[in-house]
């Protein structure tokens, strides 16, 4: 999709069973391109999870509210919920990487398109990986061995979460350490790891110092020249990397038409 991310899959049915061939090339292209983007799938929850399992195992997400009845591992993406005081609740705003508050995130994501608004809703991605090696070499010596604490809703962030229930907070970590440099563990490629919805602080270092750090990494690394934007159609089926990604979704469509997606994820590891 462009010279960084995303690769578009076509001429596979998801709802049949896959090769090992098909599946060695679609976990392949999987780590090369850290987007795919499965085109004209028709797939119900059941399927899409066997679908992402193609690429591991599936990660509980944390907030249960989302989860669908007949298949809890899959939750749902609407822009019909509200907050409790009534205001809209659009899924996925702001830039972010999914889970980062787990010791162990979620190494994937993946969206599958069941009903979309006439235009808009895209969905923007932002390779960690090339902003980091687009850093000067003494801003990555500045931030390689930085350690941030993530934590479910960062008290310095602009986008508010729904509340977890009282059985998600107790199985949802208080506080976790990551780098803010992680080493991708299939490709070996570094990215920058940070995250404006969760990170509360860096050890060792004032606010006042954190803050304008994070927020020029975050400047430095939704630039454009490091963004693949996702314009949705029918049947998508979008899986990618959130161990060197960024992205988030756009509330910029008509909200009287609804948007709605399944959500799956996937284990990870430890991130170093």
């Amino acid at each position: 999709m462009t010279d960084h991310t995303g690769a578009e899959v076509r001429g596979i049915d998801l709802t049949r069973p896959v090769s090992a061939e098909a599946k060695a090339v679609l976990t392949n292209a999987f780590v090369a391109h850290s987007v795919l983007v499965i085109r004209e799938q028709s797939l119900s929850p059941h399927q899409v999870l066997a679908a992402v399992e193609l690429f591991g195992r599936v990660f509980l997400q944390h907030n249960t509210r989302f989860a669908l009845p007949e298949c809890p591992q899959i939750h749902y993406l609407s822009n019909q919920d509200r907050f409790p005081d009534g205001r809209r609740y659009i899924p996925g705003e702001g830039w972010h990487t999914d889970h980062s508050n787990d010791a162990r995130p979620p190494k994937a994501t993946a969206l599958h398109a069941v009903t979309l608004p006439d235009r808009g809703g895209d969905t923007q991605f932002a390779n960690m990986a090339a902003a980091h090696a687009a850093l000067p070499p003494v801003m990555q010596d500045r931030i390689a061995d930085l350690v941030a604490i993530h934590v479910y809703q960062s008290s310095h962030s602009t986008r508010k979460l729904m509340t977890l229930s009282d059985a998600n907070k107790e199985r949802v970590p208080n506080a976790v350490l990551h780098p803010v440099v992680r080493t991708h563990p299939e490709s070996g490629r570094k990215s920058i790891y940070i995250n404006p919805i969760r990170i509360e602080g860096i050890l060792g270092l004032d606010h006042k110092e954190a803050l304008p750090l994070l927020g020029e990494l975050l400047q430095h690394a939704t630039a454009d020249r490091f963004q693949y934007r996702h314009r949705w159609q029918p049947g998508d089926l979008v899986i990618w990397d959130n161990r060197c990604l960024l992205h988030k979704a756009n509330g910029d469509y008509d909200m009287d038409q609804t948007r709605y997606l399944y959500r799956v994820m996937l284990e990870g590891d430890v991130p170093r």
